[in-house]
């Protein structure tokens, strides 16, 4: 069984404990806080955009701990899950990598592109797994595109968009701090240049248009992601081999807008159209007939939380991370996610590399 330590219970740490509940061989065993009621199983506090409420929890037979060297000094965790905020990842991840754990540790893996490279190093050393909880592949409309587009099954992508956004985040003091996230255009954005990379490849460069907020954070950015002519991703492109990828994605909208993502996607043999709330997930065909693929589902809202972290448990079984969550893939996407800024600021295309 795989032992695994949460580290932080805010709204993110309590979906993954919830998640953890429904996994396969391997459960949580400790849980790290500095909250002396959440250590009590006071969960009450706990809130976000999706999802449960907090409640009491019953805690028993879970070890706790007030401060993280004395969880990396259990000798009984196999993984530890980082759920603290965002700007706290580096130094977590890399001591408990240090520490000889696996870990596992939720979008975005960092705050800047230099700390992600260093805690890719810190795994490749100790010869842990560095895994980046990025949930999106494992919801079953996108899980449903991923497979079609690397698969080939309606032949290539040659172009699509997705759409991501949302109102001015305020459920947390955190969540709404730049300083702490990166603002919309990093915390919320990089769902989405993840689910590109992982689909179409990385992009040589961006170039986007967008909204700067009055702290300099970007709240809204369009961006199209430009391929060279000639190559193709990963099971995209036409006949040039370049497919025409574009993404919007903010946080700008009034309150009374719901979340809402999903995406156009235009393949040789069919489209894909999904938009949360409004479209369920649909393929259109040449001939014009259309159908509602039957898709796995969810007793709650953590399911995808759980194939997610089952992918990481096996993972760690087979020595072999899921390239859903892999670290380089993460890293690539916030690279993605401060070029675009960076076009946005400039005016200019931006290459990525």
């Amino acid at each position: 069984m795989i032992r695994i330590g949460l580290v932080s219970v805010g709204f993110m740490g309590m979906i993954h404990f919830l998640a953890a509940r429904k996994l396969r061989d391997a459960r949580v065993t400790a849980i790290c806080s500095r909250d002396e009621k959440k250590l009590a199983g006071d969960w009450t506090s706990i809130q976000g955009n999706f999802g449960p409420r907090g409640e009491m929890m019953d805690l028993s037979g879970i070890k706790k701990y007030r401060n993280l060297d004395d969880l990396l000094a259990d000798k009984d965790i196999d993984m530890i899950d980082v759920c603290n905020p965002t700007h706290l990842h580096p130094d977590t991840a890399i001591r408990a990598l240090q520490a000889g754990k696996h870990v596992l540790v939720e979008k975005a893996i960092a705050l800047e592109p230099k700390d992600a490279d260093a805690m890719l190093a810190a795994a490749k050393k100790a010869n842990r797994l560095l895994m980046v909880a990025h949930v999106l592949p494992f919801f079953p409309e996108f899980a449903y595109a991923a497979q079609a587009i690397r698969g080939g099954q309606f032949g290539k992508l040659l172009g699509g968009h997705f759409k991501r956004i949302i109102s001015k985040p305020d459920w947390s003091a955190e969540i709404g701090d730049a300083s702490k996230t990166g603002g919309p255009a990093v915390d919320l954005h990089i769902h989405d240049t993840h689910f590109i990379g992982l689909v179409c490849g990385v992009p040589a460069s961006v170039f986007s248009v967008g909204v700067v907020g009055s702290g300099g954070s970007v709240d809204h950015l369009t961006t199209s992601y430009l391929y060279p002519p000639g190559t193709s991703g990963r099971g995209s492109g036409g006949e040039g081999g370049a497919p025409a990828i574009t993404c919007s994605s903010g946080a700008l909208t009034m309150k009374g807008r719901p979340f809402v993502h999903g995406y156009e996607l235009y393949l040789e043999k069919a489209t894909l159209v999904y938009e949360s709330g409004t479209c369920p997930l649909t393929v259109l065909r040449a001939d014009g007939s259309s159908e509602q693929p039957k898709l796995p589902g969810g007793d709650d809202a953590t399911t995808a939380f759980t194939i997610e972290i089952q992918a990481a448990v096996d993972g760690i079984k087979a020595n072999r991370e899921h390239d859903y969550l892999s670290g380089k893939l993460a890293r690539d996407a916030l690279v993605m996610c401060y070029r675009e800024i960076e076009s946005v600021k400039s005016g200019r295309a931006v290459a990525v590399a």
